[in-house]
């Protein structure tokens, strides 16, 4: 693999370190290197790098530069979020505070160019210097002049200077009207799932075998695969449920070579992580925590659910459960849940030959704002004033997909709702707030 890496002019044990420390990015690093040529020669003067997010783009890029040693200077267009702070950081990473303090207040492309020329006269380049340019497709917003003068750096500066762009959209998106100077263009593909096996076998335990750990990732992939090919989110996956795929072999249930009965054991587990993929709602030592206790409170409602409405406001939530009992319950009901002095009234005498399936088998039936808003008042504690937060909140549980609006905005009429959320999903927010919403719910009677 490391033939892959050959070019003139640097050390072949430092190319062969590189071929190391980039499993499976040998291809995307040797044409990088060719494109950058010697360290003596002029490089292209711009290389555009895109690729999906987690492909390697950075991590490549960043092995090159510091293991062959070469000059560079990293921007983040996330972090310098004016053209002065682009300016300031490139001069301080090649010449210095000094360089930097030449600048104005607030100075334009052609003070930083000046300063630029007059510290590439004190200071000649012996090697390619680079600018990195992160995060580029925030460059779109910025002054209609910076792109096009980053992308022909070295002509402006007549410096052996070179811009490399890292972005996860295409090119065409950043190309401006007027036209520009057309960089190289270098693709990273995304990881297939062999590429992911290999880079993740890579981090195992030193306790286990490789061919251990290389069972685990393959069996953690062939669950999230389908649904997130990112390596860090993985590796994170990977560390995170590791130590219970190790719980049956270290309690001697089963050995290493028993993989059958590891992922029954592990099956039911990277399912319910599943829901919490790119989440980061809760870190990994409350994951374990609430592990813990799932194992002791058998018949509870378990699970990560309940931890993912923590965030909903207060009134959000009694709003959310106004709408399911409102959904699932007949409007007729109502009175029994929520008049104080309804009398006793029995299931048989609200039963029609038509009512005979249970409401969560028949789904949600809409209703109308004012409904939903009158079992709001009678389930919330302490009285609430029909305030426009309230009904904002409702909004902002429609935009969540929480809540479904079934009526169009230009009727007359008032609004109607429909509750999109399940029995299990309202139970854990029900139980946030103490409230037994099972009580209320007419098909529970």
């Amino acid at each position: 693999m490391a033939g892959l890496l050959q070019q003139p002019g640097y050390e072949e044990e430092r190319l062969q370190r590189i071929s190391e420390l980039l499993p499976c990015r040998e291809v995307q690093a040797g044409l990088l290197l060719s494109l950058m040529g010697q360290p003596q020669q002029y490089c292209y003067p711009s290389i555009f790098i895109f690729g999906h997010r987690s492909s390697g783009k950075s991590h490549v890029l960043n092995v090159l530069l510091k293991e062959l040693e070469l000059p560079h200077a990293t921007v983040s267009c996330v972090e310098c979020v004016s053209a002065t702070l682009l300016f300031e950081e490139v001069l301080l990473s090649f010449f210095g505070s000094d360089a930097a303090s030449l600048l104005p207040r607030s100075p334009s492309l052609s003070d930083f160019v000046r300063v630029y020329r007059l510290h590439r006269s004190q200071f000649p380049a012996k090697q390619t210097r680079y600018v990195i340019m992160e995060k580029a497709e925030l460059l779109r917003d910025a002054e209609a002049n910076l792109l096009p003068a980053l992308l022909r750096f070295q002509e402006l500066v007549e410096d052996n200077v070179a811009v490399i762009l890292l972005s996860e959209i295409v090119w065409d998106t950043f190309r401006p009207n007027t036209g520009c100077f057309e960089p190289l263009l270098l693709h990273f593909p995304d990881y297939s799932k062999g590429e992911l096996q290999q880079i993740l076998s890579r981090d195992r335990h030193p306790s286990y075998s490789a061919e251990f750990y290389s069972s685990y990732i393959n069996i953690l992939l062939g669950v999230f695969y389908s649904v997130c090919r990112d390596l860090r989110e993985l590796r994170h996956l990977a560390a995170l449920n590791f130590p219970k795929f190790c719980e049956p072999l270290e309690a001697g249930k089963v050995k290493e070579t028993d993989t059958h009965k590891l992922w029954k054991n592990i099956e039911p587990h990277l399912k319910k992580a599943m829901q919490t993929v790119y989440l980061r709602e809760v870190s990994s030592l409350q994951w374990e925590q609430m592990q813990q206790v799932e194992e002791h409170e058998a018949g509870a409602l378990r699970g990560l659910s309940a931890h993912t409405h923590v965030e909903l406001p207060y009134y959000s939530k009694f709003l959310l459960i106004a709408a399911y009992l409102a959904s699932y319950n007949p409007a007729r009901t109502d009175k029994r849940f929520f008049l104080k002095h309804h009398g006793k009234i029995k299931k048989t005498n609200f039963l029609k030959k038509n009512e005979k399936t249970s409401n969560h088998l028949l789904g949600p039936k809409p209703f109308p704002l004012d409904r939903l808003l009158a079992i709001f008042y009678s389930v919330v504690d302490s009285r609430v004033a029909p305030t426009a937060s309230i009904f904002s909140q409702i909004s902002s549980l429609v935009t969540l997909q929480l809540l479904v609006q079934v009526s169009h905005d230009d009727q007359l009429d008032a609004p109607k709702y429909k509750c999109a959320v399940s029995l299990d999903f309202i139970t854990a927010v029900s139980r946030t707030v103490n409230f037994e919403i099972v009580k209320y719910l007419y098909d529970f009677l």
